[in-house]
C-alpha cells in the first residue's frame, strides 16, 4: 500500500518512556513532513499537543484531539462534537460525595474541582495546567453559552471508578462512549464520534486523499478502528492484544521508537 498520509497516536504509541518525543522520531518526522503529512490524533486537548507538532516542525497541519471530538484546521475548529452539560450534572449528581475526580475539557479549557492527586498527575504528564472552578459553574456557563465537554475524565480509586462506569453505562448507553484507558481512568466521549470518524472527515474535505493511502499508528483501544479500516495499520509492541491483533503490521514499542523505526524502513 502507497503511504500517502500519516496519522499518530500520542501516548503508549508516539512518546518514548519519559513521555516525550525522541531525537529519532523528531528526525525520521521532520525527513517526510514536506512531502507527506503527518497528523497527531489523540484524546489529548490541543494545548497538550501544540508543542508537540512545534517540536515535530507540523504546526501547519490539522490534528485531532479528543478522540475525534475536535477537529482542527490551521488552529481553528472545523468540526466539533460535545457532551451535553445536562449529562455532566447527572454525573456530578451521582459523585455528590465527591468520591471521585471529574476533569471537564471544550476545546482549550480544562476545568477540575480542585488540585488533586488527579490534577497534578494529569497537569504533570501533559505539561498542562487546569483552571479550578466547580463542577456546578462550568455546567452553568456552558448551558449559558451553548457549550458541552468535548472530554470528560472520571478518575480516582478503581472501586469508585468501577461504580461511576456502572452509572454511566446504564444511564446512557446510547450517547456516550466510555473508554477505561486504566482500572482508574475513565474517558469519556460522544458516542458519534471516534479516531475513524475524523480521519474519514479530513480525508474527504481536507486531504482529498482515500483512505487505503493512509498509514496509522496506535496502541490502545480506542485504536482499533482506525487501524482497521486504513490502508496499513501499524501496531506498536506494547499495544493491547486487541489492538495488536487487527494491525497489518507490529513494529517495535513506543519506548523503542516504534514508529520512527517503522517510517525509516517504510517511507522514503
Amino acid at each position: 500500500m502507497p503511504h500517502r498520509i500519516v496519522f499518530s497516536d500520542i501516548d503508549g504509541t508516539l512518546l518514548n518512556s519519559e513521555r516525550e518525543l525522541s531525537e529519532l522520531t523528531i528526525s525520521e518526522i521532520k525527513r517526510i513532513k514536506n512531502t507527506i503529512p503527518v497528523v497527531l490524533i489523540s484524546s489529548r486537548m490541543p494545548d497538550a499537543m501544540n508543542h508537540l507538532q512545534e517540536e515535530l516542525d507540523i504546526k501547519n497541519q490539522p490534528m485531532i484531539c479528543y478522540n475525534g471530538g475536535l477537529i482542527l484546521v490551521d488552529q481553528k475548529p472545523v468540526h466539533s462534537t460535545f457532551i451535553s452539560p445536562d449529562i455532566i450534572e447527572e454525573l456530578d449528581t451521582f459523585n455528590k460525595d465527591k468520591k471521585f475526580h471529574i476533569s471537564l475539557y471544550h476545546n482549550n479549557d480544562w476545568f477540575v474541582p480542585e488540585m488533586d492527586f488527579w490534577a497534578n498527575r494529569e497537569a504533570n504528564n501533559t505539561k498542562v495546567n487546569p483552571v479550578v472552578k466547580p463542577t456546578q459553574h462550568v455546567v452553568q456557563e456552558w448551558k449559558a453559552h451553548n457549550k458541552g465537554a468535548h472530554k470528560i475524565m472520571c478518575m480516582g480509586e478503581e472501586s469508585y471508578i468501577d461504580q461511576a462506569y456502572t452509572f454511566l453505562e446504564d444511564s446512557f448507553k446510547e450517547t456516550l462512549h466510555l473508554y477505561r484507558s486504566k482500572p482508574t481512568y475513565i474517558e469519556i466521549a460522544h458516542k458519534s464520534i471516534s479516531k475513524l470518524t475524523a480521519i474519514e472527515i479530513l480525508l474527504d474535505s481536507y486531504f482529498k486523499i482515500p483512505i487505503s493511502d493512509a498509514v496509522a499508528f496506535g496502541d490502545n483501544y480506542n485504536d482499533i478502528a482506525m487501524l482497521q479500516a486504513v490502508g496499513t495499520g501499524v501496531a506498536v509492541a506494547n499495544a493491547k492484544p486487541e489492538t495488536l491483533q487487527v494491525a497489518n503490521v507490529i513494529t517495535l514499542s513506543g519506548k523503542e521508537n516504534g514508529v520512527a523505526t517503522y517510517i525509516q524502513k517504510n517511507i522514503l
